[in-house]
């Protein structure tokens, strides 16, 4: 069948081909190819999907929370999905190529999603579904930004935590949730993959309703916590360019097209990573920033960075950044390994006055500040379901002259 092929979400990153930002794929230092450069920004499609809610809550489903929905009246079908991620440390073609070889004592972090193949077939179309069958003898999928990315297809083999896995197909990032790689939960308990990041439902035939409406449907029959209630977020196709929890960033394979993918393994302090320095050489500089001073961040951002915060300088007060907190900071989100990565990793998050913006707390920023960072593409943490005041992140390519 021919497939539809997405690869990113032009609405979501306002990214076009010429943008100057660095599109190299780091596997040694090795650049995509001008043919996979191109792919990477192929304009959209709208592929044919089913009628399907995004259902999450952030940090990962509570306990029982899945199995609740599935109770709710007029549901024709619920799937888990389970997301973390997972560590590379080999990859060939089909036809026995090397493809992807860290450093030794390093390992490429792969954002993987881990299913029941029984329950996860309702949400492709039907054509796909005999690929999705095969995950439940040990093989893998390919989103298909990831496959672009790595240059990989049907038949190859990767080595992820010291496992085994053949490639059955790739797929469309939207029927993934823009997942690099896709496996069985079965698998997935082997590799650490466990935690329970979001559901997807299907309505009953004919029960088209609005994500307001459908979230009004499930919350009475949810546990009795007022925080739950609150917290949980309902997405529609079309509200969101993918269908995964924490929609509101970019995906982690977005960010790898963008910004360069690297080899890493855990740091001595708990949370923390240790980065290939041929990467870090390669992407990461520090430079003076108005208003932040000394900075060390991705060489991309800098200068949308740099341009940010010379119209904060020229049009707030002078102690709107009462201090700058970190650019590139390899880590784990929250400084915690059961967590997934940090964008800190890629140097292309920021924070500014952390001690008046604690996460998980109201969050306390000049209004202008955060305007003009948006403006200049800069995604606030502040405006999150739990808010992290101090964090600001790349999210999309604003032009800033030469």
């Amino acid at each position: 069948m021919t497939r539809i092929v997405v690869i990113v979400a032009a609405a979501m990153l306002g990214v076009a081909a010429g943008a100057g930002l660095t599109m190299a794929v780091q596997r040694d230092t090795r650049a995509p190819s001008p043919d996979a450069a191109r792919a990477l920004v192929a304009p959209p499609t709208t592929p044919e999907t089913p009628s399907t809610f995004l259902v999450w809550v952030p940090r990962g489903l509570p306990h029982g929370f899945a199995a609740t929905v599935a109770r709710v009246p007029k549901i024709a079908a619920t799937t888990v999905v389970a997301e973390d991620d997972t560590w590379l440390r080999g990859s060939w073609t089909a036809g026995g190529e090397l493809v992807d070889h860290p450093p030794a004592g390093y390992r490429i972090p792969i954002d993987t999603a881990a299913v029941d193949p029984g329950t996860f077939s309702a949400f492709v179309p039907p054509a796909d579904r005999p690929d999705v069958a095969a995950l439940s003898q040990g093989a893998a999928i390919l989103g298909q930004t990831s496959a672009s990315l790595r240059g990989l297809g049907p038949g190859s083999v990767l080595d992820v935590a010291g496992q085994t896995l053949r490639v059955a197909a790739v797929l469309p990032d939207q029927f993934v949730g823009a997942a690099e790689l896709v496996v069985s939960n079965r698998v997935g308990s082997r590799i650490g993959v466990d935690h329970d990041r979001y559901i997807l439902v299907q309505p009953a035939r004919g029960r088209r309703m609005s994500p307001d409406a459908f979230r009004a449907r499930i919350v009475p029959f949810l546990p009795a916590s007022l925080e739950i209630n609150r917290a949980v977020q309902v997405r529609a196709p079309g509200d969101t360019p993918y269908l995964r929890a924490g929609d509101a960033v970019l995906p982690p394979v977005v960010v790898k097209t963008l910004f360069g993918e690297f080899a890493a393994r855990r740091g001595h302090r708990p949370g923390t990573l240790q980065i290939d320095p041929v990467w870090t050489a390669a992407h990461i500089e520090t430079t003076h920033v108005p208003l932040l001073g000394r900075v060390t961040c991705n060489r991309s951002i800098v200068p949308q960075l740099t341009a940010a915060m010379r119209h904060v300088k020229r049009r707030a007060p002078t102690n709107v950044v009462r201090s700058y907190n970190g650019c590139f900071v390899p880590r784990f989100i929250g400084w915690s390994n059961e967590n997934m990565l940090s964008y800190h990793s890629w140097g292309i998050a920021f924070d500014i006055n952390a001690a008046a913006n604690v996460r998980g707390e109201a969050p306390d920023q000049d209004p202008r500040l955060v305007r003009i960072l948006g403006r200049y593409g800069f995604e606030w943490g502040g405006s999150w379901i739990v808010p992290d005041g101090n964090h600001f992140e790349f999210h999309r390519t604003v032009p800033v002259g030469g």
